[in-house]
């Protein structure tokens, strides 16, 4: 796909003896949704984190707007990393109980030299109500929010880095039913404003029906269907 935002060509990751992601590739164009759906152990984060390159693979190409990264070091992809941003599962995990929400929500603009005394607070507010928060949770710690409002608080704190993909990593999985849908909305609505693109890990294939546009299924680390 040459117009692809993320283009991922026969990855391979291996732990050890485990080839736990087989030759896998696909494409994702700017504001799809794109699942890899499959059981517990078929490589679905193992390609998410290699697509992230918080894993470097063995194997195979990561095109991210038309650069490789598999090719570049660390300070080379330094100023891409704010435009992949990752969504993980635990809502609390993500999130370190020590800091306040506004902290949270302000590193990424600080360690990215976007700070400034004067416009900061106001775009942490910003970020907050855009995912459905009342600014005043800012004030909080993470364990005083409920699993959805973290999961919010974390989606806010990756929306502050502009990025163009997120990975989400089964990011609704942990949550009540009737939470998720508020979330998945959350991200619809994002990323029908936003352009994102997304790519959605997830093992449950009524999620993937509802909220992808296409969906790679994946057994054994290997692409058994899309």
């Amino acid at each position: 796909m040459s117009d692809a935002l993320l283009d991922v060509r026969d990855l391979v990751v291996r732990y050890g003896d485990v080839m736990a992601v087989d030759r896998v590739s696909f494409a994702l164009a700017p504001g799809e949704t794109l699942a890899l759906n499959g059981p517990s152990g078929c490589g679905k984060s193992s390609t998410a984190l290699a697509v992230l390159q918080l894993r470097r693979p063995d194997a195979g190409e990561v095109l991210f707007e038309g650069r490789e990264l598999t090719t570049l070091n660390e300070r080379e992809l330094r100023p891409l990393r704010p435009r992949m941003q990752p969504v993980f599962q635990d809502p609390y995990g993500s999130l370190s109980p020590r800091h306040r929400i506004r902290d949270a929500v302000a590193e990424p603009l600080k360690v990215q030299g976007r700070w400034t005394a004067a416009d900061g607070p106001a775009r942490v507010a910003e970020l907050l109500d855009r995912v459905g928060l009342d600014p005043s949770y800012g004030d909080r710690l993470p364990g005083e929010l409920s699993g959805g409002q973290c999961q919010r608080a974390g989606i806010a704190r990756a929306l502050a880095s502009e990025p163009r993909l997120l990975v989400l990593d089964e990011p609704v999985s942990s949550l009540d039913p009737s939470v998720r849908a508020g979330v998945l909305n959350l991200l619809a609505d994002l990323q029908n404003d936003l352009g994102l693109g997304y790519l959605f890990i997830c093992h449950d294939r009524a999620v993937v029906r509802h909220f992808a546009d296409r969906t790679i299924e994946l057994r054994d680390g290997r692409v058994i269907s899309g």
